[in-house]
């Protein structure tokens, strides 16, 4: 097994303070644009690979992912596929316990946050303006990496696979959501997911575009990344 240094995430801190969460151009569920204060945290710079769940998988004898041995998906530096959210809670929990820190998935609030990278009002984590490239036809997964880093210095914020957040999900959360570190309602089936899909035909996502999926779903454009409660919380 490779030594846990090799695949506890490089992270960057965000800092604690205020942001605009969601958008008033988009679908409903991402209205009303709203300021949400968030608290410090620390969130990985890239999406977890499958070297690194390779490395939990050998540690702990959890099952695979039913992607795991497609091809298009065993290069070591691209972003695992196919975890359950069950699945990525029990590698957070994992991860936390070889490292003695409280890694985790990010908040909604969290992780549309770090998507922004410090730019209020923008779509994308660069800015209003798509790529040349927004539309294609199933293009291939690639490694971590390809795009950013954005104003934090995280990569692969909006393009890639769908990341598992801890939220449950309701399309009218917006609504009735706390200002304060929210965590999505008490109740639901479903949990949500933001960032891009290599699946898709449009393959950039919006830095408030909301997805979701039953926890026990599992799909080849999902993923996730972790984040870390900082001590002093």
């Amino acid at each position: 097994m490779q030594p846990i240094d090799s695949v506890e995430p490089d992270i960057v801190t965000i800092s604690a303070g205020n942001f605009l969460m969601g958008s008033e151009t988009g679908p409903d569920n991402e209205k009303p644009l709203h300021r949400v204060w968030v608290d410090a945290f620390a969130i990985a710079i890239y999406p977890v690979t499958r070297r690194a769940y390779a490395a939990f998988l050998e540690g702990t004898g959890h099952p695979s992912t039913r992607f795991w041995d497609d091809p298009r998906f065993q290069l070591p530096h691209q972003p695992v596929v196919g975890p359950s959210w069950f699945d990525t809670v029990s590698y957070c929990e994992w991860l936390s316990q070889q490292t003695r820190k409280h890694y985790r998935l990010p908040t909604e609030a969290e992780r549309e946050k770090a998507a922004r990278g410090g730019l209020q009002g923008c779509d994308y984590p660069w800015g209003n303006e798509p790529p040349e490239d927004l539309r294609g036809v199933n293009p291939p997964l690639e490694e971590v990496g390809t795009e950013g880093p954005n104003g934090y210095g995280l990569y692969n914020m909006s393009v890639g696979v769908h990341e598992w957040c801890s939220d449950r999900y309701s399309p009218t959360y917006y609504q009735v959501s706390p200002d304060r570190n929210p965590e999505g309602p008490a109740a639901g089936d479903r949990r949500a997911a933001r960032g891009g899909s290599w699946r898709h035909a449009v393959r950039y996502a919006r830095c408030a575009a909301r997805s979701s999926l039953g926890p026990e779903k599992t799909f080849n454009d999902f993923g996730f990344r972790c984040a870390l409660t900082l001590s002093s919380h």
